[in-house]
């Protein structure tokens, strides 16, 4: 065996998992750490300009693709301390992600040291294993049970602390001998599965909600043949978006009080039967569980047996893995069609699809200042089938998901729970990491923008292209909307008067910051936009400025301050604040052209 470095026997193993991607900041804490990965020369680190963009960094190359795990570096005290935010994110859409983080020596744990925190006891709530590793030989097994659990069961991220002195401390250790530990899956039986397909079978208008499990199990396409094989339509929830193309003809649209279709939110209502497969019922999707569940029976397959039941108690409930849940309906639907013995549902398939092509927002519409949904409408135009969306909260994020266009898995990647301001800029970098041959496009209200725009420079140094569409209110849009009701819509504006940014006009002088001169200070490129005609240039010249500069590219679309974006408390009185598509021409890029 080979003596060496805790430090280096972690490195080694982290290249043998196949974790090869790295966003953080160094510190005197975890020097050797960094140490260890530059002699390996086998792990690519990105230098974050905040420790929380780090971890949203790692987050977003996750989520790019199928088996991701990125890794996010920092020091002993508020680099842990900052990560948590990117922690709790990553927990709560089910993405593994490991976290490194340097501490003050072992002896001096207890001293208050300097930047020496409890980092174990503040990440194990949002963590699957948050651990301070006290003794040099238990290195390579916490790192070997970390990827085991981040890959077993409903995945998640892990965060390891190194004690300085633990990180410098010899061990014998021998790579070539070491192992993965075997992953951890639930998987349905045919038993199981034959009553589930039992009961949608039953059904007259049955429906499949299919989850951001599935995306996790790389099932889509298994998802895609169930459907078709049963020929039942599909209703993808948030995290699920991609799934099933937004152009199939079983895609029924999404339900729930905000990131949801017209069509979506009626057909639910019109159903009678439904099995979720890989979701968990989030409340934005259900709304109130008596509207939701009424008349209608439920199965829900999910990974975490825990999950079963804790929104609220379905008919029939399926611990296991959604791509083997998957594997198993597909072969007894197959099963069954050659016997004949499955029921036809074209009549119920035709009365969603006709939904599908008559209830339609409008977005096509002229204002200056811009209206949002115009917006949205010019980047389906703009940007064809293979990009890859990124975005997290707020109004732009809620319309996105309204009026934008998916059409295949991790091509929508969101921050669904957690939601954090923030977050979008350094988790499309990290997708940029995981996709770097793909056009990636990141969509952010001025307030997401502004939280970690700094970023933005990380971009611009480790040319990672990508484009950040910013539609520019100069308000906490969703904030605004939501405090209707108090009468406290003057509270949140963001807007001042700019008059050292010489450059603005009018109208967007007195939107504040002046977001183009900060994007290029920081390296990038920017493109302003007042006048809805003029958007097919902007985003034409952002792809070429991209492909020039290999840099991130902003495009600012002025808006009109108040907007009023559809949502509601029930999935059947959602408000429809705007005017609807009446037209096919005010819908122009409906996946179904409006029909009477």
């Amino acid at each position: 065996m080979t003596k060496m470095r805790t430090v280096d026997a972690a490195v080694a193993i982290l290249a043998k998992e196949g974790a090869i991607e790295a966003f953080g900041l160094p510190g005197a804490a975890i020097n050797p750490f960094y140490s260890a990965m530059r002699a390996h020369g086998g792990i690519r680190h990105t230098l974050a300009r905040h420790v929380e963009g780090a971890s949203h960094m790692a987050d977003g190359y996750s989520r790019a693709a199928d088996g991701n795990i990125g890794i996010c570096i920092g020091t002993s005290g508020p680099a842990g301390t900052d990560m948590i935010t990117g922690l709790y994110a990553a927990w709560a859409d089910s993405i593994p992600m490991l976290c490194i983080t340097g501490q003050a020596p072992v002896a001096k744990l207890h001293k208050e040291d300097f930047q020496a925190v409890d980092i174990e006891s503040i990440a194990k709530p949002v963590t699957k294993m948050a651990m301070t590793i006290l003794e040099p030989g238990q290195v390579p097994g916490a790192f070997q049970k970390a990827f085991q659990l981040m890959r077993s069961g409903r995945p998640g991220p892990v965060l390891l602390d190194l004690p300085f002195d633990v990180q410098m401390a010899e061990i014998e250790f021998d790579i070539d001998a070491y192992e993965p530990i075997a992953v951890e899956k639930p998987k349905a039986s045919r038993k199981q599965l034959e009553k589930a397909l039992d009961m949608l079978t039953a059904a007259e208008r049955p429906l499949i909600v299919a989850g951001g499990g599935i995306i996790n199990a790389g099932a889509s396409a298994q998802l895609v043949e169930l459907a078709q094989l049963l020929n039942v339509p599909v209703i993808p929830t948030l995290m699920g978006w991609g799934t099933i193309p937004d152009d199939h003809a079983l895609m029924a649209g999404m339900v729930g009080l905000q990131t949801s279709h017209r069509y979506g939110n009626e057909t639910m209502l019109a159903s009678d039967f439904v099995i979720g497969i890989g979701n968990r019922w989030a409340n934005r999707h259900t709304g109130g569980l008596d509207t939701y569940t009424a008349g209608r029976k439920f199965v829900h397959i999910d990974i975490e047996p825990t999950q079963i039941g804790r929104v609220f108690s379905p008919d029939f409930g399926i611990a296991s893995d959604a791509g083997a849940a998957l594997d198993g309906l597909i072969e007894l639907a197959r099963e069954r069609q050659a016997a004949k013995s499955l029921p036809d549902y074209s009549a119920w398939v035709a009365e969603c699809t006709a939904r599908k092509g008559s209830l339609h927002r409008k977005t096509h519409f002229e204002n200056v200042p811009i209206k949002p949904q115009r917006v949205y409408e010019e980047m389906n135009k703009a940007f064809d089938k293979d990009t890859t969306y990124v975005s997290t909260i707020g109004l732009s994020q809620i319309a996105g998901a309204q009026l934008l266009h998916v059409f295949g898995p991790r091509k929508w990647i969101n921050a669904g729970q957690a939601g954090p301001l923030g977050w979008t800029c350094p988790a499309a970098l990290g997708v940029v990491r995981g996709k770097p041959d793909e056009t990636v496009v990141a969509l952010s209200g001025d307030y997401d923008f502004q939280f970690m725009i700094e970023e933005l420079a990380v971009g611009a140094q480790f040319n990672l292209p990508y484009i950040h569409v910013v539609v520019n209110n100069s308000y906490l849009g969703l904030i605004r909307q939501s405090q209707r009701g108090f009468n406290m819509e003057q509270n949140v504006s963001l807007a001042f008067e700019n008059i050292n940014s010489t450059d603005l006009s009018a109208t967007a002088a007195g939107y504040g910051v002046d977001h183009v001169k900060v994007a290029e200070g920081l390296g990038c490129k920017a493109i302003r936009v007042e006048d809805p005609s003029d958007l097919p240039a902007a985003f034409d010249k952002a792809k070429a400025l991209m492909g020039e500069f290999k840099v991130p590219v902003v495009v600012e679309v002025i808006l009109e301050k108040v907007t009023n974006i559809s949502m509601g408390v029930e999935i059947d009185g959602v408000n429809e604040f705007e005017e609807l598509a009446e037209r096919a021409e005010d819908a122009p890029t409906a996946i179904i052209a409006r029909r009477a």
